[in-house]
């Protein structure tokens, strides 16, 4: 890295104001009225939104971006932002990227505000399915080939088409489909004047943006210990405060509600990386196992720089697919065996519109599944709640016909009069059919892309340096060894040894552990065999774990995998990405010395 004075002291401060589409309206002018931002960013793009933009394009050409960048978040600070000189990021324009600039453009125009918007082009590699389809390509995690036909495919691009726009003068850089991190990477990038080899550095950025990629999960949200956070109706969005030499501390607006605590930014490191030793980004492969976190004071946390190698030779691309349609459909069951009651009453829904579809020569269902929402399904057998007397029956189909499900949508509220007793529904009328449209993920060499942005009707390209060989990896950290063998032993809950978080990566669920005392994690490690994990999953069903150990902070990271009936849209359960994989993991008993015991009780309420 080629330093300069003003570089090296600098803070530069950025704001991160969406963490998906649908993020709270409050999160930007909040960012904004706090005076502190450099950059405002937002990130829009899950793999599900990808396919919920893919449907919307389909129906309208005019569409396929993030519409709430525009209509509610940019139009509620545009003034502000302009005044204040905060530049802008986002990922918003999903598979239309010119149509938000111009959406955005005609706001900035109507308000009178001059603004120079730059588009980054090169992630839509649609035109080259045909030819990635007769070369035999493959999905990523399935291994089914490419389909004939999809409605999008787009590559994950990094932050330098970003800081490129940026070095040119934009004062908005949307992009269509980049990783989440690269909103947060190409500022700093620009900013700094950090090289696309300096690996640290842009591992350590990629971190700063990960961070706070997810909004309020950087500010107490999703925390483990959630009664420990305060106001969540006016809960902070989270600000990085980054410096030169890769570190950086995060925090939140004065006066907002949430807490900014080392646990909880810890939880989100881990979130939903895999391999936290090879976390593959397009700009870089990073390494966050020995990275510290540290509370510096009250909502300020530290976060020491990364490592990080030269990133493959391959983007990862995300294709959709229509694959048929789904409805899904619901009845309240109450009384005495409601979970009994609901689960037959789902099974009856299903035998008879089978029945009808066989009657009427039509192909059957694709697929079926039914959840009793209230008596822990997802949990199996390690439920505590069959005996519960109000449930919610959940019964799903998916079909290559719209009509077939219309049917099964029809023959849903029957149920309320026909069979159980205590059958009955809060309203809202017949469930809906919508497409179901299927995420398809491989890889592409990244000499097959060109990234470009476009500024002031210019098209510019950006040389991305070819990389000619994988990165190689160091070894992994060998965990302590631990012996208690004898010493008296008690069962404990995992939760009351340790702060969780779970994700997804398709049909991979993620599930961070971080040890509440360091001395803790090699208990944990050898409690927590591979073997263990799976037994308790194996109800869902998952297939093997992976685990990691991560000695910076005293944590590890679980991958299970098979273990989301597809992930994303593809799965039909009422947890597709896995959100609640790290909740019933933390219920798990674990023995452990007794003295540890009581050190984990008193800890706890």
């Amino acid at each position: 890295m080629t330093d300069t004075p003003n570089t090296t002291a600098r803070t530069v401060r950025i704001g991160g104001a969406s963490g998906f589409w649908g993020d709270s309206m409050v999160a930007a002018p909040q960012l904004v009225k706090s005076g502190l931002l450099d950059y405002l960013v937002f990130d829009y793009l899950a793999e599900t939104t990808m396919a919920i933009l893919a449907s919307a394009r389909a129906k309208n050409p005019e569409m396929g971006y993030a519409t709430d960048f525009v209509d509610i978040a940019m139009k509620s600070v545009l003034a502000e932002v302009k005044q204040q000189g905060i530049k802008v990021v986002s990922n918003a324009g999903g598979i239309n990227p010119h149509g938000c600039a111009a959406a955005l453009k005609a706001l900035a125009d109507a308000q009178g505000i001059m603004l120079r918007i730059a588009v980054v082009e090169g992630d839509d590699v649609s035109a080259l399915m045909p030819e990635l389809r007769q070369r035999g390509a493959r999905d990523m995690f399935t291994s089914e080939v490419l389909p004939d036909k999809v409605l999008s495919a787009s590559a994950y691009l990094g932050a330098a088409p970003i800081a490129a726009a940026l070095a040119a003068g934009a004062e908005v850089v949307i992009t269509g489909r980049c990783v989440d991190s690269a909103v947060t990477l190409g500022p700093l990038m620009h900013e700094f004047g950090w090289q696309i080899d300096d690996y640290d550095l842009l591992a350590s950025g990629s971190l700063a943006g990960h961070i706070i990629e997810c909004g309020c999960q950087a500010t107490g949200g999703l925390h483990t210990d959630w009664e420990d956070i305060p106001d969540w109706a006016h809960i902070g969005y989270p600000i990085v405060e980054c410096h030169a030499d890769g570190s950086f501390i995060v925090t939140k607006p004065e006066g907002t509600g949430g807490k900014v605590i080392r646990a909880n930014v810890a939880e989100q490191m881990l979130y939903e990386i895999g391999d936290p030793g090879a976390y593959l980004l397009p700009d870089v492969s990073c390494d966050f196992r020995d990275v510290t976190i540290e509370q510096m004071g009250e909502n300020r946390v530290r976060v020491s720089a990364a490592k990080g190698r030269a990133p493959t030779s391959q983007y990862k691309v995300s294709a959709t697919q229509l694959d048929g349609f789904r409805c899904a459909g619901s009845m309240v069951i109450i009384g005495i065996d409601a979970e009994k009651k609901a689960r037959r009453t789902a099974e009856a829904i299903i035998e008879r519109t089978s029945e009808i579809l066989r009657q009427s020569n039509q192909p059957p269902f694709t697929s079926t599944y039914i959840e009793v929402i209230g008596s822990e399904t997802l949990y199996g057998p390690h439920s505590r709640t069959r005996q519960v007397r109000e449930v919610t029956m959940r019964v799903v189909a998916n079909h290559p016909q719209k009509a077939a499900l219309a049917m099964f949508a029809r023959e849903i509220a029957p149920s309320g009069t026909s069979w159980a007793p205590g059958t009955t529904s809060p309203g809202g009328g017949r469930p809906s059919v919508s497409p179901l449209i299927k995420p398809f993920s491989f890889l592409l060499n990244t000499a097959a892309v060109q990234p470009t942005f476009v500024l002031d009707g210019s098209r510019h390209a950006v040389d991305i340096a070819a990389t000619t060989r994988d990165p190689q990896w160091s070894p992994p950290p060998s965990p302590e060894s631990w012996s208690d063998a004898n010493e008296p032993q008690e069962e404990v809950r995992l939760i009351e040894l340790a702060y969780g978080r779970s994700g997804d990566k398709g049909n991979i669920s993620n599930i961070g552990l971080i040890a509440r005392r360091a001395e803790w994690l090699p208990l944990l490690w050898a409690r927590l065999q591979p073997e263990v994990v799976e037994g308790y999953f194996k109800h869902l069903p998952a297939g093997k774990v992976s685990r990691f150990y991560l000695p910076g902070t005293a944590s590890m990271n679980l991958l299970v995998h098979d273990a989301l009936d597809g992930g994303g849209p593809s799965s039909m359960r009422m947890d597709p990405l896995g959100k609640g994989m790290a909740q019933m993991l933390l219920d798990i008993g674990i023995l452990v010395p007794r003295r540890i015991a009581i050190q984990a009780r008193k800890g706890r309420p």
